[in-house]
């Protein structure tokens, strides 16, 4: 059943089930609360697993677009504290990194884990050094080509070519919860959250929770080279790379996401 958290100028739509240690779910741009479809009833057998959309996002209340990002982490905190949850791990995919790095970064405390999939938040990927900076300048290199490619088939880049031949049903699902929430809104958060990424990577030092980074070898939306360069910034860092999967890994390779989140989590 969902729930309303009121905030000063807006609503926030949230889902709480099973119960256990918490986990929040913090969905990316093409999605909402809905997006963790395949997440919930595994975790939800052992802990208790909150899912909400993010402000604008159907079916919370509608915002304007250009300063959304702006209040997620308030967001994320408010909820939390809502909640009355002393210590959470979290989740987030995509645009969600910039959420609860946020809120990481402000409340180590409080946060047992940290899972970024397919994101860095608003750490700057492009200040890397080493092999990761080599491997994601490739990637930039080439994948304006990918995305010009599978914008004129008609292929959403968050899901990618590969989900789109192989699970047809998944990838129209993926596009039916993607416009839920209207075009322009999406647009002008896009814009926003890539004017955010200027952060250092080296504040990821500053994050004592173990933080794993999640990425898919086919991601033509966030580099899967910048995981392993993340990972080595923050002390009890992580990288895993899921072959033969897209941006939405846990949407595309769901029982690999699972089991990865689920034994990062066991190991603490």
């Amino acid at each position: 059943m969902g729930n309303l958290l009121q905030r000063p100028d807006c609503t926030i739509h949230y889902e709480v089930y099973g119960q256990g240690p918490a986990i929040v779910f913090a969905h990316g741009l093409g999605g909402n609360h809905l997006s963790w479809w395949q997440q919930v009833p595994h975790f939800a057998q052992r802990h208790t697993c909150v899912v909400f959309a993010h402000r604008g996002f159907a079916p919370s209340s509608p915002v304007p677009g250009a300063t959304a990002p702006d209040a997620y982490a308030d967001d994320l905190a408010a909820l939390i504290d809502e909640l009355q949850l002393s210590e959470v791990s979290l989740v987030a995919q995509s645009m969600g990194g910039w959420t609860c790095l946020e809120y990481a970064l402000r409340q180590p405390g409080r946060v047992r884990a940290l899972v970024m999939a397919s994101t860095s938040g608003a750490a700057d990927i492009r200040q890397l050094t080493g092999d990761a900076a080599a491997g994601v300048a490739a990637w930039m290199e080439r994948t304006p080509r990918t995305l010009a490619d599978l914008e004129a088939r008609g292929i959403l880049a968050a899901h990618g070519e590969r989900m789109a031949r192989e699970q047809p049903a998944a990838a129209m699902l993926y596009r039916q919860i993607s416009q839920l929430t209207p075009r322009d809104f999406r647009d002008e958060v896009r814009a926003r959250i890539f004017a955010m990424r200027v952060q250092p990577p080296s504040q990821l030092a500053r994050l004592p929770m173990p933080v794993l980074f999640l990425t898919g070898d086919e991601d033509c939306v966030f580099p899967a080279a910048a995981g392993p360069g993340l990972a080595a910034l923050a002390p009890k860092g992580r990288a895993v790379n899921v072959e033969r999967a897209g941006h939405s890994v846990y949407f595309e390779r769901p029982r690999q996401f699972n089991r990865i989140v689920e034994e990062f989590l066991q190991a603490g």
